[in-house]
């Protein structure tokens, strides 16, 4: 193992760390349509701190433990029947907006402006994702809904508060790692 290179323990308590975040930040939420929660900040947190790869991790398990009845979803609530429901599409667009940072890690990587941009394409990729679910679960449960409505109800009211969200995990993350990489080269 190399002096400057973290341990496998290290990370995954970053991951477990990052999880945990997720999952606070779900309880912080006021109800809507789609509830409004600080799930976004938490997700790009994990993301901006442990890069794409284990920020995507962190993400799948916090999924993973809503999906198996842990309450950590928004509003306290967990279990599988979340992610199949109407808005369970916008988690499963975290995980695929992850995916496109870890694609992207090597080229964004101490590039703040170009990581900023690549986490907005992200949200587009979250909100995609989602709406179409809403759409696709609606429909089958409730009746047809169009997509214009899908989005002025499920993403237009939330599009300026998350990239708001997005600013601030980028930031608090970059101040973090810069806080941790000093006190690791102190040792």
């Amino acid at each position: 193992m190399t002096e400057n290179k973290p341990s496998n323990t290290v990370t995954l308590v970053k991951i477990a760390v990052c999880s945990v975040i997720i999952a606070i930040c779900a309880w912080i939420c006021v109800p809507a349509a789609v509830p409004f929660t600080m799930q976004t900040f938490g997700v790009f947190f994990a993301l901006a701190f442990l890069g794409g790869k284990w920020g995507s991790v962190a993400v799948a398990v916090y999924i993973f433990m809503g999906a198996v009845g842990i309450p950590v979803f928004a509003g306290g609530s967990g279990g599988f029947g979340v992610i199949i429901s109407q808005n369970g599409g916008y988690m499963v667009g975290w995980l695929v907006g992850g995916l496109l940072v870890w694609a992207t890690d090597g080229l964004t990587k101490n590039k703040f402006w170009w990581r900023a941009v690549v986490f907005a394409l992200a949200l587009v990729v979250c909100y995609a994702v989602g709406t179409i679910w809403f759409t696709v679960v609606y429909a089958g449960s409730s009746g047809s809904v169009g997509l214009w409505t899908a989005l002025v109800t499920c993403v237009a009211p939330f599009v300026i508060p998350d990239l708001i969200k997005i600013s601030l995990a980028m930031i608090l993350s970059t101040r973090i790692n810069k806080i941790l990489t000093k006190g690791a080269s102190q040792r």
